[in-house]
């Protein structure tokens, strides 16, 4: 067995040993908004609750190792006390993993990640309206635990209301933990669905998607392509171009001879299958040609 003491590894080395090694862990699909009322959407799989009287969650936004820069989740509860923690389940898992794309402070996760802006009851910043299950909090305390890049802050948040949708509710009011069908997150590109185990995401990019706002309106409003296919989709810094396309086509059109004359849906049927193996590429050449 291989031994280390904490102080002897790089912040990166150890961030990712714990993170490996604690796994999986529940996702904080945290929405806040700052004192301009901007509002913000990111995850956070430093999460759990703590306590039913009162009813107490805590994540805690880390300062990224690179740079030690805090996150504008951080920056926004310092400033307006108030957050929605929305739960991920595998239907959302995509566009979760998409918003957290470090975008500037003025652009909104919601539209980036495609996901609908639901008013809250009792707080002020939004709900996401996918998620089958959001917890309207007020923020009780903030603890930094360092100065460093990697350093926590534990937002320690109390309970005020809760919304379970009725598709994941057994009859005697229980919640049904298959219909939940909850997404976990564990080390490197790895998350785990409850019910089926490990699967991968790649990482967001760096140099930020595309965002589902700017998808061609005929797949942003696709009859056929899920959220998760959208948020595939805007994973991309840029679209392929023409010559690319078609290339692309006249490849397959000895598989497919129709293609060129298919329908949307016959398009988006195949893109959809593409992404399905993770092919975005292919299936972004298919949805443009």
């Amino acid at each position: 067995m291989l031994s280390f003491d904490p102080k002897d590894l790089s912040t990166g080395r150890l961030h990712g040993y714990l993170l490996s090694a604690v796994a999986p862990r529940p996702i904080a699909f945290a929405s806040t908004i700052d004192a301009d009322g901007n509002p913000n959407l990111s995850p956070f799989s430093f999460f759990n609750v703590f306590s039913a009287n009162p009813p107490i969650m805590i994540f805690s936004p880390a300062r990224r190792v690179r740079d030690n820069t805090t996150k504008h989740t951080l920056e926004n509860v310092e400033a307006v006390k108030e957050v929605v923690i929305n739960v991920v389940n595998y239907d959302i898992v995509h566009q979760m993993s998409l918003s957290s794309t470090e975008y500037p402070k003025d652009i909104n996760e919601f539209d980036k990640a495609g996901l609908t802006m639901l008013p809250s009851d009792k707080v002020k910043p939004f709900r996401v309206a996918e998620s089958p299950v959001q917890f309207e909090c007020k923020v009780n305390e903030i603890v930094n635990l360092g100065t460093e890049g990697g350093a926590g802050n534990l937002i320690i948040c109390e309970v005020v209301k809760l919304h379970i949708s009725d598709e994941v509710m057994n009859a005697d009011s229980t919640i049904n933990q298959e219909a939940l069908d909850l997404v976990a997150r564990a080390g490197g590109s790895y998350y785990s669905r409850a019910k089926r185990g490990f699967f991968e995401i790649p990482k967001p990019l760096r140099t930020m998607g595309i965002g589902v706002d700017a998808l061609p309106e005929d797949v942003r409003n696709s009859m056929i392509l899920t959220g998760n296919n959208l948020g595939m989709l805007a994973n991309v810094e840029t679209l392929p171009n023409k010559e690319e396309v078609a290339k692309f086509i006249a490849n397959i059109s000895e598989r497919y001879p129709e293609i060129k004359t298919a329908s949307h849906r016959r398009k988006h049927k195949l893109a959809q299958n593409y992404l399905s193996y993770g092919d975005v590429e292919s299936a972004w050449k298919l949805l443009l040609s």
